[in-house]
């Protein structure tokens, strides 16, 4: 970091913001994952990494809420082209799949071979990333995951899974994602805080903020949690907003629902759609990414220890790059979060 520069013009060197940073140098691994196989309305979460990597060149560094936020080590691995052909090859028969259901034929036999397909190589993905979060867990990394899809973090969190004993998720989200599975995909972006639930654990708080679009079935999963899972509805939050009660009292209330240790998972719809208007799924409410930012530094401020984020979502737009340029500072701010925990946690 001795010649870096971050007044400078942003070098294109292959990881996020152009930072001087190699792997075995990082204090934050950030691990792309570009799949979307089981995106049910709006594919392109797959090209999210790609398009990020190229706008964190534009970012400037300075962040109010961390000193020399540019010396920050943090390093993204290559976007896997393997995965990136198998992620177009399922795509294409996943939306003709779609289709068929959305006809209204309850008969999708034809199409058994390839959920079987999707099943085994979703499979794979979650039990490849998680050997690798393993392995980068051991020499004391921070891993976050970029997708993609809401599903892919899975690996990730099973991974922390073994490692505490006791944390929580905070997700934001428009999103319950808590069905058992959805469209007959087991590991469905819509199913992602299902699976975690399921598999996970040590996972001993689940506090949703921002849901907006949910089904009854999530409705009466979570109200049979035993207190498990926290969902701060996003009418809710309004309706308090407008009688009088303000966002820091609020965020006051979703602290108090968190333990000690956090992993933040950030499916980018939690915004406002003006802001991710080519996200996979839209939903009329949610935040701005300052009110987002408020909420999550606050949680630092609280003496909470981030140990891992997700990003989900971002799908870059054919006639706009905001979805990219949002995406790249919500990831920026995601960064500097967890810097900031882990200076403070810094033996």
């Amino acid at each position: 970091m001795v010649d870096f520069n971050p007044d400078g013009i942003g070098i294109s060197n292959g990881n996020l913001f152009g930072f001087p940073i190699t792997e075995k140098s990082a204090d934050i691994i950030v691990i792309p994952v570009p799949w979307d196989v089981t995106a049910s309305y709006r594919k392109g979460a797959s090209q999210g990494p790609k398009a990020i990597l190229e706008a964190s060149i534009q970012l400037d560094f300075y962040h109010p809420k961390l000193e020399n936020a540019h010396k920050t080590k943090v390093f993204m691995t290559p976007i896997s082209d393997e995965w990136l052909q198998v992620n177009e090859k399922l795509s294409i028969e996943s939306t003709e799949y779609m289709q068929h259901l959305e006809s209204g034929s309850g008969d999708y036999s034809e199409f058994s071979n390839f959920l079987a397909e999707v099943d085994h190589a979703h499979k794979a993905l979650t039990s490849n990333l998680k050997e690798r979060c393993e392995k980068l867990l051991q020499e004391n990394k921070i891993i976050a995951v970029l997708g993609g899809e809401h599903s892919t973090p899975l690996g990730l969190i099973q991974a922390l899974n073994n490692q505490h004993k006791n944390f929580g998720i905070l997700q934001i989200d428009a999103h319950a994602d808590l069905r058992n599975s959805y469209e007959n995909f087991n590991q469905s972006h819509a199913s992602i805080m299902f699976n975690v639930l399921k598999t996970c654990p040590n996972v001993s708080k689940l506090v949703q903020v921002g849901i907006r679009d949910i089904s009854q079935g999530e409705i009466d999963f979570i109200q049979s949690s035993k207190n498990r899972i926290k969902t701060f509805f996003d009418w809710d939050l309004k309706n308090e907003q407008f009688h009088g009660q303000n966002w820091a009292i609020q965020v006051n209330k979703i602290i108090s629902e968190l333990p000690e240790k956090v992993y933040v998972s950030f499916d980018i719809d939690g915004l406002i759609p003006s802001l991710c208007p080519n996200t996979g799924t839209p939903v009329p409410g949610g935040f701005t990414l300052e009110e987002v930012n408020f909420l999550l530094f606050n949680i630092v401020e609280a003496g909470k220890k981030i140990i891992g984020f997700d990003l989900n979502e971002v799908s870059p737009g054919a006639s706009t790059d905001i979805d990219a340029n949002i995406g790249a500072r919500a990831l920026w701010n995601l960064i500097c979060l967890t810097e900031k925990s882990r200076r403070m946690y810094e033996v």
